[in-house]
C-alpha cells in the first residue's frame, strides 16, 4: 500500500496534470490559459525544428553510450576480474570518475576540451598532429560524439564493476572443461562467458541507457545554459521551453520524450532476451 500511494502522488498524478497542461497555451503563471487541442504536438511532429534536432541528438548520443560504454566496462572487467593487487589498484583508479559530481566531470572536460588552450589539442599538436586538432564541441557535426565521449569515461568503471560482479560467479570448472575440449577463446566466451553474464548485461545496458537519458546537467556544464544547438538534448530543450514561460507545449514535450523511453525500454528488453535465449 505505501508504495501505491507513492506511485500515484509522485507518478500518476503529475503525468495526469502534464497531459492536461499539454493540450493548452498555459505559461506558468497566469490564473487563465486557453485549450489548444492537440496543437501543440502537431508542432512538435512537423513543425519545431530545435525539437527534432534535440531528439536527434538524444538518439545518437544514447546509441553512442549504450554500446561503447557496455563495451568497454567489459573489456575491462575481464582484464580486471583477478584479485591480484595491481588488478584492485586499477579497479580503484577506473571507478574513481564515477564518485565524482557531473559539474566537476564537465569542468574538466570543458578544459581540456577548448580549442584554444585545451589538453587535447595541445597533446596533439606536441607529438605533431596539428592536422588533428579540433574546435571539439564547437563542431556541429560531432560535438555530441565529445559528450558522449565524456560520459562513457564518467560511467564506465561503475558498469566495470556489475560485469566483474557477474564474472567472478562464473564456475571455474567451466572453463576447465572447455580447455580440455579444445575449444577456441572466441567459442569459450560464446558459449561459456556470454550465457552467464547474460543478466549483468541487461543490467548495464538498462542503466547506462537510462544515464544517457539523464544527462540533463552534463550537458549543461559543457555546452552552456541554454545549450548550443550541436548539444541540446530532449531533457534541456525542455527545461528551455519551460524557461520560456512556454509551460503547455514543454509538457507536450515531456510527454513525448517519456514515450519514447518506454518505446527504448521495451525494444532494450525484446532485445536483451533474443540475445540470451540465442546464446
Amino acid at each position: 500500500m505505501p508504495a501505491l500511494v507513492l506511485y500515484v502522488i509522485f507518478f500518476a498524478i503529475p503525468t495526469v496534470q502534464a497531459f492536461q497542461y499539454a493540450v493548452t497555451n498555459w505559461d506558468g503563471y497566469s490564473a487563465e490559459y486557453d485549450s489548444v487541442g492537440l496543437d501543440n504536438f502537431r508542432q512538435l511532429a512537423g513543425g519545431d525544428d530545435l525539437f527534432s534536432n534535440a531528439m536527434t541528438n538524444s538518439l545518437k548520443f544514447m546509441l553512442v553510450v549504450v554500446v561503447f560504454q557496455t563495451l568497454f566496462s567489459l573489456v575491462l572487467a575481464s582484464m580486471l576480474t583477478r584479485n591480484s593487487r595491481s588488478s584492485t589498484l586499477l579497479r580503484a583508479v577506473f571507478f574513481l570518475p564515477t564518485i565524482l559530481s557531473s559539474v566537476s566531470v564537465a569542468f574538466v572536460w570543458k578544459f581540456i576540451y577548448d580549442p584554444n588552450f585545451g589538453l587535447a589539442n595541445r597533446a596533439l599538436e606536441s607529438v605533431g598532429l596539428d592536422a588533428l586538432t579540433s574546435s571539439y564541441l564547437g563542431d556541429d557535426g560531432k560535438a555530441i560524439y565529445f559528450l558522449a565521449l565524456t560520459q562513457i569515461w564518467f560511467h564506465t568503471g561503475q558498469m566495470m564493476v556489475i560485469f566483474i560482479a557477474g564474472l567472478q560467479q562464473i564456475p571455474r570448472e567451466l572453463y576447465e572443461a572447455a580447455a580440455i575440449d579444445g575449444v577456441s577463446r572466441w567459442q569459450r566466451f560464446r558459449h561459456v562467458t556470454w550465457p552467464m553474464i547474460a543478466p549483468a548485461t541487461g543490467i548495464v545496458i538498462a542503466y547506462t541507457t537510462i544515464q544517457s537519458f539523464k544527462a540533463f546537467d552534463l550537458v549543461l556544464g559543457l555546452g552552456g545554459n541554454p545549450p548550443q544547438g550541436s548539444l541540446d538534448i530532449l531533457s534541456t530543450r525542455i527545461y528551455t521551453s519551460f524557461a520560456n514561460s512556454e509551460f503547455g507545449y514543454a509538457a507536450a514535450e515531456s510527454i513525448v520524450f517519456m514515450a519514447l523511453i518506454a518505446l527504448v525500454t521495451v525494444i532494450q528488453r525484446r532485445t536483451v532476451k533474443l540475445t540470451q535465449s540465442g546464446a
